[in-house]
């Protein structure tokens, strides 16, 4: 009977003392299944739209748009991320809206049709384009070097881009199809990327695993190639990393993460581009990067070197001479950012 009552009291003991203070401390130590590492997780909404494919009228051109969730992740890297650069940092909490975004870049057969339905053959027949109808679409002129840039056409992602020009693409597109397109924020690419994870790149933190989803330095055999032919990400996103860096709508700023707050998320931000022609974002390594530049949250600016060999005085606002490995890929939001409607590159001849 004495035994009976010892035991009984221990069990109350440990059940009121003991273990109360054992998972205190278990929280305080930082344990993973602890509720403050849940609160860290990406949280995914679920999809209440879907994929669909985007027949441009009258033409032979359609592409794939993925339905992409929204939710609210860590934007950024961590401090001990390996190969981390300075303008990854601090990671910010960020809250996403849900769209799609396209399953492939944009390739050439899309980015022909607008260099065919609206290219011109001088600058200066934009501007009577503009000074007739300031809502008119400009388009692209004439490159003096081959118009594939020597690596084919087709199915091929398009390559040096300028990020007026992929804008002005997805003006054109929208008004073409009557949805409205335009480039991802690079908190929406980043989150797209991730397709709900938290490594270094959606599939883990190994890099000796991207040769099977990307096209980067290591196996592109120095050139950028079709769309979709390595495996996508958990969202079916397809060269995602690697083949060739993407444009983002975002005007790039180094220290940038250190304007949004830590302790609570951001709603869907962005930066919005100026009237300079650079520095603007790009975003998931390129065919010529190493793998540690392909990683989820690398970040990368544009610059004049990029045209720093086009002859032309002024220089082209739409390729880019130098840049062979940027290109782009386009989104459209399910309920579009009030800051974003009728939102329309700024870009002239005059810019810097």
């Amino acid at each position: 009977m004495r035994c009976a009552l010892q035991n009984s009291n221990l069990v109350r003991f440990f059940a009121f003392f003991v273990l109360p203070f054992s998972i205190a401390l278990g929280c305080a130590l930082g344990d993973p299944t602890s509720q403050g590492a849940e609160e860290k997780k990406p949280t995914v909404e679920p999809a209440k739209h879907e994929a669909y494919t985007e027949k441009v009228t009258k033409t032979d051109v359609e592409f794939d748009m993925v339905a992409i969730p929204g939710g609210t992740y860590d934007m950024g890297s961590p401090k001990d991320e390996k190969d981390r650069g300075a303008d990854e940092g601090p990671q910010h909490p960020v809250k996403i809206a849900p769209f799609w975004m396209g399953k492939y870049e944009v390739t050439w057969d899309e980015f022909d049709l607008f260099r065919a339905e609206e290219g011109v053959k001088k600058p200066e027949d934009n501007d009577k384009k503009l000074k007739a109808d300031a809502d008119a679409v400009t388009g692209p002129t004439p490159t003096y070097v081959d118009a594939h840039y020597n690596f084919g056409g087709g199915k091929q992602a398009c390559i040096a881009i300028t990020h007026h020009a992929s804008m002005e693409y997805c003006y054109w597109l929208s008004k073409r199809t009557g949805k409205k397109y335009r480039l991802p924020t690079e908190a929406e690419w980043e989150w797209a990327c991730r397709a709900g994870t938290k490594t270094a790149y959606f599939f883990g933190d190994d890099p000796k695993k991207l040769g099977d989803y990307a096209w980067f330095v290591g196996n592109s055999d120095d050139q950028p190639h079709k769309v979709g032919e390595k495996k996508p990400n958990p969202w079916g996103l397809y060269d995602i990393l690697g083949n060739v860096s993407e444009w983002c709508l975002d005007h790039y700023q180094k220290d940038g993460y250190t304007k949004f707050p830590l302790d609570k998320p951001s709603l869907e931000p962005v930066l919005l581009p100026t009237a300079d022609r650079q520095p603007d974002v790009v975003r998931g390594g390129s065919w010529v990067d190493e793998a540690k530049l392909c990683r989820c949250a690398t970040r990368f600016a544009s610059e004049k070197s990029w045209y720093k060999q086009d002859p032309q005085r002024p220089q082209s606002i739409w390729w880019l001479t130098d840049a062979d490995f940027v290109g782009f890929r386009v989104v459209r939001a399910v309920e579009e950012q009030d800051n974003l409607k009728g939102l329309r590159s700024k870009v002239t001849l005059d810019s810097k």
